[in-house]
């Protein structure tokens, strides 16, 4: 195999393992098509990259493809421990940031607009720029919305669990960690993890979703454990997110903070322009705020801007020897 160039960036501790070469190139089609291509054609490439002995359980990953919308200045198929994602705001944060630095966009200061193909659609990077260097990024999404308010569900061990599903590139439950014995500061990482997975796997069970744009945006990526707060008056909303196979996100999670600003929006927790602060299980935070109204499909829905700052650290060659199968990849939970 080529050898696989990788930079590696964080966003408010969540790993960016972004692919630099050693792809082959990929048929020409929509992100969408270009996504079935890699997960049934080259996931060995993912698994080499995001598995140990290179990454391991929680490592997130980037793939930058050929743009398919017009005026696309880039476009990324996201990865992780399970496979591929429909959107990754804490990714969409750290390539804003590299591509002001890798020339991906020309610089321009005090603010360079980086549009950045994602497989949900259309993601606008604004990214701070000073000495014709990236910093600080916001972005706006994709509509987001509500999907379904107030559900319950009775998991056992836990009992009836109160939660609501929303869309922010991707679909989440979001529940508050009270119900499950739950409190931020006192209870372990793997505690939230095992009871998010346990309601992701619920909310799976109880009924498909639907999203307007496409059968392959209408799945349940994870589950949001929230304090309850609302991010209001400069307290930080603290939340956990959980995501494909039980992937703990360090980051306060940017498609997730557009889900949960869908919904706190739609139940009518926070208006148009409002800033919110929301905090991961590691202490980092994101800003996050309604932008405007919109409507997609049936729904009614807002586009959300997210601000956050991403981070490098370091850059990797990777190969693997022919003799080597547990240089292929491998995972240890």
């Amino acid at each position: 195999m080529d050898t696989l160039e990788v930079i590696d960036m964080h966003t408010g501790g969540e790993p960016v393992r972004i692919v630099v070469s050693g792809y082959p190139p990929l048929p020409k089609g929509t992100i969408l098509e270009k996504r079935a291509f890699v997960r049934a054609n080259l996931d060995h490439l993912r698994k080499i990259l995001m598995f140990e002995p290179r990454g391991h359980a929680d490592m997130y990953g980037a793939l930058l493809v050929e743009p398919d919308l017009p005026g696309a200045d880039m476009a990324v198929l996201f990865m992780h421990n399970e496979g591929y994602s429909t959107m990754c705001g804490h990714a969409v944060i750290a390539l804003g940031r590299y591509a002001v630095d890798q020339g991906f966009v020309a610089p321009v200061e005090p603010v360079t607009v980086v549009n950045i193909e994602c497989p949900c659609g259309m993601v606008v990077a604004e990214v701070a720029v000073n000495g014709g260097k990236g910093g600080a990024v916001s972005f706006e999404s994709v509509p987001s919305f509500l999907f379904a308010p107030e559900r319950t569900v009775d998991l056992p061990g836990f009992g009836q669990i109160r939660y609501d599903i929303a869309y922010g590139g991707a679909f989440y439950a979001l529940a508050d960690a009270g119900q499950f014995g739950l409190a931020f500061g006192d209870s372990p990482a793997r505690a939230f993890a095992d009871a998010a997975t346990a309601l992701t796997k619920a909310v799976k069970q109880a009924g498909p979703l639907a999203h307007p744009d496409s059968p392959d945006l209408a799945y349940l990526y994870g589950s949001i454990l929230t304090d309850g707060g609302d991010g209001s008056n400069g307290i930080a909303t603290k939340n956990v997110c959980v995501f494909a196979d039980a992937q703990v996100d360090r980051s306060p999670t940017g498609s997730g903070v557009t889900a949960r600003l869908a919904a706190m929006h739609a139940l009518g927790g926070v208006a148009v322009g409002e800033a919110r602060l929301f905090e991961s299980i590691v202490g980092s935070r994101f800003t996050g705020m309604v932008a405007r109204e919109t409507r997609t499909g049936q729904h009614e829905a807002i586009v959300a801007r997210v601000s956050g700052q991403a981070h490098y650290c370091g850059r990797a060659s990777f190969t693997v020897e022919a003799d080597d199968e547990l240089g292929r990849g491998f995972l240890v939970v």
